[in-house]
């Protein structure tokens, strides 16, 4: 199955390019987008994937304001293809590598954009990120990100929205390599301790002179498995933040975040304090296809030539129920105070998920909430 990429040398492994290297049904290639205007108003978050092993190609594009969270889906058979990411109306074209590139949805379900990335910062390559239930491996990916602006234009059943790249902001992701997807597989022997559940966080912001990327998990216990803070400046400096102490600040009875404080440490040993806010919260696994979304799931085979729309009302009690028990992506605002600097605003993602046990929070099951 050769491709176009195959008459460049970027070839890993004897064999062509559209053949993963992993014979792992679980193998991904994915991309992640989001945008959003500083004002806590739209929030816009897509991405495309590619799962070889599966022959499928989705693409995914889900946008809150108010009330409302919409999702567009699209799904096809995967074609050798990979210098022209696309799925049906969907498309990402890159034109300067790590630095800007262009997503176009022509008009899907009443839904339409044309958006340029510009990166402000360089990208970051993160750790690598393993993890094992028992003897397998269930996640052993590779992931980039950055900070930058959007310009272009979003339409919504008629209604432009105009992105201006002085005030639209946002984070990207690239990540490969094997995670859950698709449908279920069997279950096999159960495992053994049994999954309690994992906390998750993961803050890309972009100040004046430096950006951020903060990602740490940890397991039950508190353990971390994943540690990574790095701070990105403009003259292309790269600074490790140490071993950040975090407070997530949770709504009474729920598990939805308002915001959280983060102490960190610059490498003169300076104090680094992130006061971070929620401006708008979407879960990104109502209509995302992320973990126990229970309406789109990334690398499901739906047929050629698939597209859907769904709109949830999130105001609705049995979305605002599911909400609070997976991922939640929010428009994030951060005051920045290092020693005696005076503090500097940033914007960006603050993303947070505290699925099941997790004892530095007090939650000890799936279904305790915050006081």
């Amino acid at each position: 199955m050769l491709g176009p990429m195959d008459e460049f040398p970027v070839h890993q492994l004897p064999q062509p390019i559209a053949w993963p290297g992993s014979s792992d049904r679980n193998f991904y290639d994915r991309s992640y987008f989001n945008a959003h205007d500083r004002t806590g108003n739209v929030f816009l978050i897509t991405g495309i994937g590619y799962y070889p092993n599966l022959g499928v190609k989705d693409a995914f594009v889900l946008v809150r304001r108010g009330d409302e969270q919409t999702a567009v889906h699209l799904s096809d058979a995967i074609d050798s293809d990979r210098l022209n990411q696309h799925v049906l109306s969907y498309r990402v074209e890159v034109t300067d590598p790590l630095h800007s590139l262009r997503i176009v949805l022509d008009e899907t379900e009443g839904i339409a954009a044309d958006l340029t990335w510009h990166g402000l910062f360089d990208v970051v390559q993160e750790q690598r990120h393993v993890l094992r239930a028992g003897n397998r491996v269930t996640l052993d990916a590779q992931r980039f990100a950055q900070l930058g602006s959007w310009s272009g234009t979003l339409a919504i059943d008629g209604t432009d929205v105009a992105v201006d790249p002085d005030v639209w902001i946002g984070s990207r992701d690239r990540s490969w390599g094997i995670r859950p997807i698709g449908e279920s597989e069997p279950a096999g022997r159960p495992a053994d301790p049994p999954f309690e559940g994992m906390w998750w966080l993961y803050v890309p912001m972009a100040f004046d002179d430096f950006s951020i990327v903060l990602i740490i998990q940890e397991e039950p216990s508190g353990f971390r498995s994943l540690n990574d803070c790095t701070r990105i400046w403009k003259d292309g400096r790269v600074e490790q933040l140490g071993w950040p102490r975090v407070r997530i600040h949770y709504t009474s009875g729920t598990r939805i975040p308002t915001g959280a404080s983060i102490d960190a440490t610059a490498g003169d040993g300076t104090p680094v304090h992130f006061a971070v806010e929620s401006k708008l919260p979407v879960p990104i696994h109502v209509g995302g296809g992320y973990g126990g979304d229970s309406d789109w799931i990334h690398g499901v085979w739906r047929g050629e030539r698939f597209t859907e729309r769904l709109t949830y009302d999130m105001t609705d009690p049995a979305i605002v129920g599911r909400a609070g028990f997976g991922v939640i992506d929010h428009v994030g605002r951060a005051v920045c105070t290092e020693g005696e600097r005076a503090p500097v605003e940033g914007w960006g993602l603050f993303e947070h998920g505290a699925l099941g046990r997790h004892d530095p929070s007090g939650f000890t099951d799936w279904l305790t909430v915050a006081d």
